[in-house]
């Protein structure tokens, strides 16, 4: 208990005595108290100080309360304003003065057990109101600082929320910083640098500022809703193929909201077998859990379905928001669908998706095991840990269920709450029981965090809530321009046959990239394995170090019928090393089209912007030829001086002849055409023994191949091309003259820019 000054008492304004709550003692102060030590002089209040406002003798107050470690709060006032003389008498007290009050309970819903800070502290100020000559002041009638609480420490009393101002400025730097979508951790960094300030030492903190942000969110929470419909409505009115619902509460207040693009819905047809459904997140500034559904396209990449916005977090929602996707997309449900440890999302599941298998997420159980288990196993934690993973990628049902009883006896888990709930809900994450259902791969390492990355945009969308929708359809317009890119560089890249097999050059010609790349893995692996006939059309395939024990396998040609004990194909829709195995020693040179599926094969889809209409997308393909045939023109007339001369004087001929047409009235560089069909180009690809070969695509009418892009021979140590001068215009390209020459160029206004992807 802390020292301090106790007070007296004094006459009020008409002249009578105060009351009892208004007497104090007289003590006098220690020099060697916190308040002589921490504060000088005229810092300590004093009775009779005279003050020309509340707001006045407040900031006073707060001073000295900084400075001795505490800080105070507004209490009790006798008087009231606009009333007779108004307000007479004001007490500031210490922050952690009264006790706290349980609030009546509405609707018999739950109090939260909030726990307070108050313990009755008695460190008060109290103010009384004179008129003298007819001017108002305000004088110290009342004071004492004794605390019943230890008083904080300088570097700890700057972190209480009395303390923690966010300034004008700091206000309107902080809202422009939320509209530019930066995480609330960017913010303070860059508000501590441009202040000059160490890490950490603002005088707000990372709640300040969330709170802040909620604040400003939180002016209209209802025409924000009403916008956000609006907006909604005017995007569906723009693109009929635009989907959206919602449901009003009986407040006549937005519950549930969701929404999809017309691109989305295109994706789902062709790549809506495998579904992930994320609800880890909650967007704070709309107080609403944020729902997204996603999944892998045949390159592999993250691809986006719906969105929805949910009030709470029940069985009802879920159902709700379920069924509504499912309108969203004809009716269609998927194959599987992957979702985070939630108990209502299951059971939601169950009712509006009964063919649909279900699966947990296996890293957001994992997420949990620190809390569960950590102080439990102590040490032996990382083992346990190492035992539950090598359970989890199990083949067989029967070893899991024999390695789950040693686990559990091992470490004596027998009444653990956890391990018996993991264990009834095994058939949701253990590999052993998911392997017969297709899950595209989206289970790996590597397809978990791309989709985690890609969500973490729809996070750092902070702005208004009709806005919101944009800028989800910003986002993923930019996944979209981003991925197709990353699908022409893959296309353009070289693919090297590293086993010689005609089932992988037959498999190369049909798989996408991303495809082709996990068949190689397994095509590579294969010769490892040692192929036994077993009975008619029954293999055993089994490593080569390994004496017993494998893979059952089963073959029978005259189906075109394969398949393995492992379940990888049911699993991933790519052939297992164990299948191929059986096929090489068998004197099969392709795989069977069914296990060739068309989701991973190089088909023509659209990327198309989610506002894009038809017909653009129709324009966009047709740019899209023209930037392939420009790409195989380059490939291939670099191969000699010849072709190069022959293809500079022919595109010389063909621009001129275009610049003669005329120009369309409406221009069309809005259109977005940086999406490549997936049907233009294929990779080339080069066998084990370095023999290029070029596969045809497209139309078999108007065969285009691609050519081995070498790199040029230099001839005496100088490279021939760089001694001739050429023109440096996209146009022209022709030799023995510069730009200023340009017979092309000067006929008109036509500059680098305009043909800069030539």
């Amino acid at each position: 208990m802390s020292e301090g000054t106790s007070v007296v008492m004094e006459s009020s304004e008409n002249g009578t005595d105060l009351s009892q709550d208004d007497i104090g003692t007289i003590e006098e102060t220690p020099d060697n108290t916190i308040l002589s030590r921490q504060t000088s002089v005229n810092l300590v209040p004093f009775i009779g100080q005279r003050f020309v406002s509340q707001e006045a003798a407040y900031e006073f107050y707060c001073s000295f309360a900084k400075q001795c470690g505490f800080s105070i709060r507004r209490h009790r006032t006798r008087g009231k304003d606009g009333v007779g003389r108004g307000v007479t008498r004001r007490d500031f007290t210490c922050h952690r003065g009264g006790y706290p009050q349980l609030k009546p309970s509405e609707d018999g819903k739950m109090q939260r057990n909030r726990k307070s800070s108050r313990c009755g502290c008695q460190a008060y100020l109290r103010i009384v109101k004179r008129a003298d000559f007819d001017l108002p002041e305000w004088r110290v009638t009342g004071f004492s600082n004794i605390h019943n609480h230890e008083l904080l420490k300088p570097q700890q009393v700057r972190l209480l929320p009395a303390y923690c101002t966010i300034s004008p400025d700091d206000k309107s730097q902080i809202c422009m910083f939320a509209k530019a979508g930066m995480s609330v951790r960017q913010m303070l960094r860059l508000l501590e640098l441009e202040k000059g300030v160490k890490l950490g030492c603002l005088p707000f903190t990372e709640i300040d500022v969330r709170n802040l942000l909620q604040s400003f969110r939180n002016v209209d929470r209802d025409s924000d809703a009403i916008d956000l419909i609006a907006m909604c409505k005017k995007l569906k009115d723009e693109n009929p193929n635009f989907k959206y619902d919602f449901k009003i509460d009986c407040h006549n207040r937005l519950e549930h909201i969701a929404w999809s693009y017309a691109s989305s819905v295109q994706l789902y047809e062709a790549f809506g077998d495998a579904v992930v459904f994320d609800t880890t997140h909650r967007l704070d500034a709309f107080d609403m859990l944020l729902g997204i559904w996603l999944g892998v396209d045949n390159h592999g990449m993250t691809c986006f379905f719906g969105c929805v916005l949910l009030q709470d977090e029940n069985m009802h929602s879920f159902s709700w928001a379920l069924k509504t996707f499912l309108g969203f997309m004809k009716g269609k449900a998927p194959q599987t669908i992957l979702t985070d440890h939630n108990m209502w999302l299951k059971d939601a599941i169950a009712i509006e998706m009964p063919e649909t298998k279900h699966a947990f997420c296996i890293w957001h159980i994992i997420a949990k095991f620190s809390d569960w288990f950590s102080i439990l196993l102590g040490s032996h934690y990382d083992d346990w840990k190492d035992e539950f993973h090598r359970l989890y990628n199990m083949e067989f049902v029967e070893d899991f269920e024999g390695g789950w009883t040693e686990m559990v006896n091992k470490y004596g888990f027998h009444a653990n709450k956890h391990i018996i709930s993991l264990y009834a809900l095994r058939s949701f994450w253990a590999l052993s029981f998911l392997r017969r259902y297709f899950f595209a791969g989206m289970m790996g390492t590597c397809q978990s965090e791309s989709i985690n990355a890609f969500i973490q945009r729809f996070m750092s969308a902070q702005s208004q809530l009709d806005h919101f929708v944009e800028q989800v359809a910003d986002i993923v317009d930019f996944n979209d321009r981003v991925g197709a890119k990353q699908k022409m560089q893959r296309k353009l890249q070289k693919v090297s046959l590293k086993t010689g097999s005609p089932i992988e050059s037959h498999a190369a010609t049909l798989l996408t990239p991303y495809a082709f790349s996990k068949l190689q893995e397994e095509l590579v692996m294969a010769p490892q394995y040692a192929s036994l006939l077993v009975d008619e059309g029954c293999f055993q395939v089994r490593h080569h170090t390994q004496i017993d024990g494998g893979c059952n396998v089963i073959w029978i040609p005259c189906q075109e019928h394969i398949s393995c004990s492992c379940h990888q194909f049911e699993f991933s829709g790519i052939l297992c090393r164990h299948v191929l195995r059986v096929l090489s020693t068998n004197n099969c040179f392709h795989i069977p089209d069914r296990y060739l599926p068309t989701r991973w094969r190089s088909v023509n889809l659209s990327c198309s912007n989610p506002f894009r209409t038809a017909s653009t997308r129709e324009h966009s393909e047709r740019i899209q030829l023209l930037e392939s045939m420009a790409s195989t023109l380059v490939t291939e007339s670099i191969e000699t001086e010849e072709r190069l001369d022959v293809a500079c004087e022919q595109m010389a001929m063909v621009l001129s002849r275009i610049k003669d047409l005329s120009r369309s009235t409406h221009s069309m560089n809005e259109i977005a055409y940086n999406c490549p069909s997936d049907s233009l180009i294929l990779p080339e690809v080069e066998d084990a023994d370095g023999i290029v070969q070029s596969f045809t695509i497209g139309n078999h009418h108007d065969n285009i191949t691609l050519g081995k892009l070498k790199e040029r021979r230099p001839r005496d140590g100088i490279d021939t091309i760089r001694k001739r001068r050429h023109c440096p215009g996209p146009c022209c390209g022709h030799f023995g003259h510069d730009g200023s020459a340009c017979s092309l160029i000067g006929d008109d206004d036509l500059h680098g820019d305009a043909l800069g992807y030539l």
